[in-house]
C-alpha cells in the first residue's frame, strides 16, 4: 500500500521498482529471511536503491499500516544523473559551485544544507546512493521547499564522482579539520566542488586522499566543531564573497 511519503508491503514496493517509481530508500526488517523479501532484497541491489536493515520499532514509526516487514520512501523529486548536473551547470552563464554530501545521513541537517545551498546559488548537490539522508517530509520542511529548486545527483560512488568533476575541469575542496589551510586560502573563483562530511566520521580517508585542496574554518573558544550545515554554509559564503569580489 501507499500513502503521500511511503509505499509499505514488500509485492508493494517491488510493483514500485518494477514501475519505476523514484524510491529514495528501503527499510527491511532485521532477520526477516522469507523467500519474498530475498527477491526484494536481490532487486534493490540489482537496481542499485538504497536499504537498510532496521529494527521492526523503526518500521512501525514509519507507518502506521501492517508494513509487513518493508517499507519504502518515495523521493519528492527526481535525481539527475551526475552528467546531465555538470552538463547543465556548464551551460550557465556564472562559475559553477557544487556540493558533495559524505554520508550526512541526518534529514534535517541534509535540509538546512539544500536551504542555504539555494541561497548562495549552488549548482547542484551530489549525494552517494549509500549512506545519504532520504529527501522525505523533514527535509522538505527544514529546506523551506529549497528541495524542489536545487538539483540533486545521486551516485554510486564518491570517489567516481570527484574524478568526473576533476576531468571536468572543476576544484574539489574538502572541509576538513585534518588540514592547516584556511577556507580563506582556497581560490573559489574557479570552478569548484565543496565536499562535507558527516559530523560523526567527517570526510572518508579515501577521499581525502584524491581531492585538489583542503581547508577549514578557524575556531575559537572550546567548542571543535561546527553543526555541518552551519559549516557548509561557512564555506558556501566565503565562495560567493570572492566572486562578488
Amino acid at each position: 500500500m501507499q500513502n503521500s511519503e511511503n509505499i509499505f508491503g514488500v509485492r508493494a514496493i517491488l510493483e514500485a521498482i518494477q514501475a519505476k517509481t523514484t524510491i529514495d530508500k528501503v527499510y527491511i526488517q532485521k532477520d526477516s529471511s522469507s523467500d519474498l523479501m530475498k527477491t526484494l532484497i536481490n532487486t534493490l541491489n540489482r537496481e542499485r536503491i538504497s536499504y537498510s536493515q532496521v529494527p521492526v520499532e523503526k518500521l512501525n514509526k514509519l507507518t502506521p499500516g501492517n508494513h509487513q516487514g518493508a517499507v519504502a520512501t518515495i523521493a519528492p523529486i527526481d535525481f539527475l544523473s551526475l552528467e546531465t548536473l555538470v552538463e547543465k551547470a556548464l551551460e550557465t552563464t556564472t562559475t559553477p559551485l557544487f556540493l558533495i554530501l559524505d554520508q550526512i545521513s541526518d534529514a534535517r541537517n541534509f535540509g538546512a544544507i539544500i536551504r542555504t545551498a539555494s541561497c548562495t546559488g549552488v549548482h547542484g548537490i551530489i549525494i552517494g546512493k549509500s549512506g545519504a539522508a532520504p529527501v522525505n517530509g523533514d527535509t522538505v520542511k527544514t529546506s523551506a521547499g529549497a528541495v524542489f529548486n536545487v538539483p540533486i545527483a545521486k551516485v554510486d560512488h564518491i570517489k567516481d564522482a570527484i574524478f568526473y568533476l576533476q576531468s571536468s575541469d572543476f576544484q574539489v575542496v574538502a572541509a576538513t579539520e585534518k588540514t592547516n589551510a584556511l577556507v580563506y586560502d582556497i581560490d573559489f573563483t574557479k570552478p569548484s566542488a565543496i565536499i562535507m562530511g558527516s559530523e560523526d566520521r567527517g570526510i572518508n580517508p579515501s577521499v581525502l586522499k584524491i581531492v585538489d585542496a583542503t581547508a577549514k574554518l578557524p575556531m575559537h573558544g572550546t567548542i571543535e566543531s561546527l553543526n555541518v550545515s552551519v559549516a557548509c554554509g561557512a564555506f558556501l559564503y566565503e565562495a560567493i564573497r570572492q566572486r562578488l569580489a
